[in-house]
Formats: structure tokens, C-alpha cells, sequence
């Protein structure tokens, strides 16, 4: 048995995660600490580091290969630049990748969260065996990641498959990016949350209200009370999966895939969504597409660091090769230190 590993870094605006990953998607070891996101990245790199020695200490005879990076977008994965995250404060083309090689002395990896998720369920989780995948989570938003052919796509500066922003209705409410029709505003695990809450009331006695004990309703509470049967619950979790199966069947049409792997909190009621998702893309669908199984995520909330470290152990995403370079008019502060 190999004593290599991955560090898998997970750069989120609350948690920062790691793990120690072996080739066979496994998490050797794990920490985690809450993200100084207001602090900016210097802090933040700082806690990155700091956590890369504590996780390493948990298992020091590991010989530790490279590292990973699974952050929020936009990013540039070729340059390995955190582009503008919105939820890191101060965050403007940061040379992240460059840094942390510098700081850790090891190879490092860079890539959008979401990508790095979809890279974790192909390799190891629902997609495994899959030559392509399309990976969708939804939860507070929608985001996901395509794997074509056993490569990740990037589209231009890494920004290809933003799941959530694609168009699919002209009403509702206006998204977070200030378009109406969003994906991710109609069918988010806040937008059925939004939905349930317009439809009951504090102390009204209804399922909804009780779980979330009189607060507001999270769409976590709707699959809740749709298990119990609560009618309410079931006819909202109806209409979610009609506008899911819509969502789908144009990603179905984009893309292609083998499987169609969804995570995120809302999959838990997968199950419970399913006849409406799978005939709602039977109604819209071509029939070529029609047959595509859409199953639920198998690793959880840790298929972003197997993902990421899979980029490391398994050249995954075929960008392995030295990063660009930055040319001046693009990035024209990105390859001196951001520091100043």
C-alpha cells in the first residue's frame, strides 16, 4: 500500500476544511476552522497554512504529493488566481496557487469548488465509471461542475457550466445577480424555503412551522415534513422537482452526460422528487436524452477535498501542466505578491 497522499484543501467563506486524501478517494485525516473571511487573504492564506501543518502532524509518515485547492469563483484554474471571490473580503486576483507553492513547498492545484465536487462524485462517488458527468448541488444556491470525456470543463478563464444562472423562466424573483428567471432563484433550497414560508404562518399548527419551531422554514424543513406526508410539504416539494426536471432537461441537452449526479441538502429528498423530476424530463427531453439516470451524490460534504485532491494524484481536469502564464493585460498585479 502507498504512503502518498494529497492534501485537499475546502476554501469556503464560513469553514476551511482539510484533509489528507489517499489514491483510492480516501480521508486519511480531517480538520477544519472557521474562515476569517472578513479578514482578507493574507489572514486567510495564514489559516491555510496553519492547518496544513496540523493535518499533516495527524499522520507525519505520509509522504504528502501536492495540494489541491477546491475555492469559491470566480477563479482562473490554468493561473491559479482567485479572480473576485465574493464571499472572501478582499479577494482581487490573488496569486493563491503561486503562494501557497511558495509557503508549503509542494505543487499546488487550483480549482473552482464546484468543479472539484463534480471531479470527487466522478472519480469516486455516483459518476464512478461515467466518461461524463454532470454534477449539480443544490442547496442555499445552485452551482455544479461538468466532466466531458474524463476532463473537467473550463470554458474561458474557468468559468464554463455556472449551473445556476442559466435563464428558465421570465418570472419570480429576481436572483441574487439581479436577473429575474435564474435556476438558481426559482429552484434553490432558499427559493423552496421562500415558498413555504409565503405559504404558512408562525403558530398556525402547521408540519412546517413546528419543525422549524415557529421560525422561518428552510427547504431542509419541507423534506422533512413531506417524509411525515404532510400535504403541504408534498405539494411544495411537487412543484420543486417540476422546475429541478426543467433545470435538468436543459442541462441534459447541453451537455450530454452519462449521469446526472445531484448533491447538496435538498437531494435528500431526492427520492421523494424523483416521478416528477423524471417525468417532467420525459415531457421536455428529446428522446435520446430521455434515459439519462439522474441519481443522488454519494460522498457528501467531503466530495469537494476527494476532488481536490484527486486533481493532484490523478492529474484530473488535464491542466497538470505548468501553469500559463499571466500576461500583463489580463492579471496586471497577479504575479507579484498581493501584498504589494
Amino acid at each position: 500500500m502507498s504512503n502518498e497522499a494529497a492534501l485537499a484543501i475546502d476554501l469556503g467563506g464560513t469553514e476551511l476544511r482539510a484533509a489528507l486524501v489517499d489514491r483510492d478517494g480516501k480521508i486519511l485525516a480531517f480538520a477544519a476552522v472557521p474562515t476569517q473571511a472578513q479578514a482578507g487573504p493574507d489572514v486567510v492564506i495564514g489559516q491555510i497554512e496553519a492547518l496544513a501543518a496540523t493535518i499533516h502532524g495527524e499522520a507525519p509518515a505520509l509522504a504528502i504529493v501536492g495540494v489541491g485547492v477546491g475555492a469559491p469563483g470566480p477563479l482562473d484554474p490554468l493561473a491559479g488566481i482567485a479572480v473576485g471571490p465574493p464571499t472572501l473580503a478582499g479577494w482581487l486576483d490573488v496569486p493563491l496557487a503561486d503562494i501557497l507553492e511558495r509557503r508549503l513547498g509542494l505543487p499546488v492545484r487550483l480549482e473552482n469548488d464546484a468543479n472539484a465536487a463534480a471531479l470527487g462524485e466522478w472519480r469516486f462517488g455516483a459518476g464512478h465509471g461515467a466518461r461524463s458527468l454532470v454534477f449539480v448541488t443544490v442547496s442555499t444556491g445552485i452551482g455544479g461542475g461538468v466532466v466531458v470525456d474524463g476532463r473537467i470543463l473550463h470554458g474561458r478563464r474557468g468559468l464554463a457550466a455556472e449551473i445556476g444562472h442559466m435563464t428558465i423562466t421570465n418570472e419570480g424573483e429576481r436572483c441574487m445577480c439581479g436577473v429575474v428567471g435564474c435556476f438558481e432563484a426559482i429552484a434553490s433550497g432558499t427559493a423552496l424555503g421562500r415558498r413555504a414560508n409565503a405559504a404558512t404562518a408562525p403558530w398556525d399548527g402547521s408540519a412546517l412551522r413546528r419543525l422549524s419551531g415557529n421560525g422561518q422554514v428552510t427547504g431542509r424543513h419541507v423534506v422533512e415534513a413531506a417524509r411525515l406526508q404532510d400535504e403541504l410539504a408534498l405539494a411544495l416539494l411537487e412543484e420543486e422537482a417540476r422546475w429541478l426536471g426543467i433545470g435538468f432537461t436543459n442541462l441534459l441537452h447541453l451537455y450530454s452526460p452519462d449521469v446526472l449526479v445531484v448533491g447538496g441538502g435538498i437531494a435528500n429528498g431526492l427520492d421523494l422528487m424523483a416521478p416528477a423530476i423524471e417525468a417532467t424530463i420525459r415531457q421536455r427531453a428529446m428522446r435520446a436524452y430521455r434515459d439519462v439516470p439522474v441519481v443522488q451524490a454519494q460522498l457528501g460534504r467531503h466530495a469537494g477535498l476527494v476532488g481536490a485532491a484527486s486533481l493532484v494524484l490523478f492529474d484530473d481536469g488535464g491542466t497538470l501542466a505548468a501553469r500559463m502564464p499571466v500576461g500583463p493585460s489580463t492579471y496586471p498585479d497577479a504575479r507579484r505578491d498581493f501584498n504589494g
